[in-house]
């Protein structure tokens, strides 16, 4: 489709790599499924900042995209339009680092890339389809602004229109986390189009949203509370009369709460609006939200939901500001997050935790000590890193063909800047960490282009030498030194003990790592 819009040749970048210094002014646009949200501000620095603007524009992009798969024409047209009004603001106001990043809608639109082209095209934006587990992080960074969450663990619910990220979190991080396609918009266009009274509306609604799970470990001792965020919620405290305190974080009684999903249940969309002051867009949605967040705060046992009144965008600065102020590196500080995800990935399963990090450790040494070897870069060295941490989390479907199981696992998991060909990558070099070498009739291996296909061969052959140099799981091996001496590859192990099983573990898993790169490995 040809736009009738100019088009910019000046691009603005989605993510910014330099380091800046305060004052400092930054942008976010969040393209949710039910609005387009963009937040301008100046940073003063870390704790002090001011908004230079802020706007919702309401294009419902989840409207066809639950229904038929695919955005609608006159909604990426509206979504183009707003992308080009946020350039000209930027523009104006001078900012140059910027992120925009596109949820639940975009991602499942099977012409979601289509849009994401457009707007480059016409405003110089990149637009970033995120992950449920990255927008998970990013709410969860907002969040922590304005709740302390030190020495507690918390059930926190982000819900959006297309889906509901539902995850157990702390000071730290994320310790568990899971997306529901479950979202306002999707509910309200999955479910209205059956002809029933508001009264059957609800009751279906109850039944559809008590699928709803917590986190596993949540059901084991009381979470510290509950914390919920999106715009629905925020309307419900409004109406619910619940006052921000100082540092801007409502608190909503449950008994509230279901007196207001009763109250919304009994009215109109029109009475919504005209009795209740809800915008047009909201009033259709609010009670399926409403709705969710109440299951989902029975299911913890909370007598009270905390609202902060903040989401993706606010996450998305603040992400920024740190990534152009920090003194680590943007890859350092990827790498940390990322080994934090993995691992909550693993608890998740029950995985020798201490195995892994070793595990890891060992593989990413000898990754770095062979990089002219293997030719392989930074983002591999991240896969590398996850496959090790995660090749056994398979054990917790089966001891036996663990392997397969770890590859099943990892592959339909999602991790935080990851794109599903990475987590294959991941979970195919995971797989290959014991048993058969990569093969023609391997399904998964064979789904991946053929240059991701050499590197996970080389990826794999690396992780074999690692486990096996913890053979006993007992982190004997404490260093390893990888010398290349004509054909011969030595290693050179020290750490506790006699280390003659590990040794040896290391001869029977040598084979693919001689394939690959044509050495022989002497271990001593």
């Amino acid at each position: 489709m040809t736009s009738s819009m100019h088009t910019s040749s000046r691009t603005v970048p989605s993510r910014s790599r330099e380091t800046a210094t305060f004052p400092l002014r930054v942008a976010a646009v969040d393209t949710g499924s039910n609005a387009i949200r963009f937040l301008a501000m100046e940073f003063r620095d870390a704790n002090r900042m001011e908004v230079l603007a802020s706007e919702r524009v309401p294009v419902r992009l989840g409207h066809q995209v639950f229904v038929n798969g695919r955005l609608a024409a006159e909604t990426m047209d509206a979504a183009v339009k707003a992308f080009v009004s946020f350039r000209d603001q930027m523009d104006a106001l001078e900012i140059r680092h910027l992120r925009a990043v596109a949820t639940s809608a975009v991602r499942e639109a099977r012409n979601g890339a289509l849009l994401v082209e457009r707007i480059h095209r016409d405003s110089g934006i990149r637009l970033e389809i995120i992950t449920g587990s990255e927008e998970a992080r990013l709410v969860h960074l907002a969040v922590g602004s304005r709740i302390d969450l030190t020495g507690g663990q918390w059930i926190m619910a982000d819900l959006g229109g297309g889906s509901v990220e539902v995850s157990l979190v702390d000071d730290s991080g994320m310790l568990w986390t899971e997306s529901h396609t479950m979202g306002s918009v999707r509910l309200l266009e999955e479910l209205s189009s059956v002809d029933q009274n508001p009264g059957q509306f609800q009751r279906l609604l109850q039944e559809y949203v008590a699928v709803l799970r917590i986190p596993a470990p949540a059901r084991y001792w009381e979470p510290s509370g509950f914390i919920a965020t999106g715009g629905n919620i925020e309307a419900l405290a409004k109406l619910t009369a619940a006052q921000p305190d100082d540092r801007g974080v409502s608190s909503v009684p449950i008994d509230d709460l279901q007196s207001a999903i009763e109250l919304l249940s009994r009215l109109s969309y029109r009475d919504r609006m005209e009795r209740l002051d809800l915008r047009e867009d909201r009033a259709d949605v609010i009670l399926p939200a409403g709705m969710v967040y109440l299951r989902l705060a029975e299911l913890c046992g909370a007598k009270t939901i905390l609202v902060p009144h903040v989401g993706v965008k606010e996450g998305i600065l603040l992400d920024l500001v740190q990534d152009l102020t920090a003194h680590e590196s943007h890859e350092e500080k990827q790498e940390s997050q990322l080994t934090q995800a993995a691992v909550a990935l693993g608890r998740r399963y029950m995985f020798d935790e201490p195995h892994g990090l070793h595990v890891a450790r060992l593989a990413l040494s000898l990754f770095d000590q062979l990089r002219d070897l293997h030719g392989l870069d930074g983002e591999d060295r991240l896969l590398l890193k996850v496959a090790a941490i995660l090749h056994d989390v398979g054990t917790f479907v089966s001891f036996k063909k663990h392997h397969k199981h770890s590859l099943y696992i990892v592959s339909r998991s999602e991790l935080p800047g990851l794109s599903s060909e990475d987590m294959l990558v991941a979970a195919n070099v995971a797989r290959y960490h014991r048993k058969s070498s990569p093969a023609p009739h391997h399904h998964d291996y064979m789904r991946l282009p053929a240059t991701a296909r050499v590197r996970v061969d080389q990826m794999a052959a690396l992780l074999r030498l690692a486990d096996a140099l913890d053979r006993q799981r007992r982190q004997s091996v404490q260093a390893v030194t990888a010398t290349a001496r004509g054909l011969e590859l030595h290693l050179q192990t020290s750490g506790t003990g006699d280390l003659l099983l590990e040794r040896w573990a290391v001869t029977q898993r040598k084979n693919l790592f001689e394939e690959i790169y044509g050495l022989k490995v002497m271990v001593f």
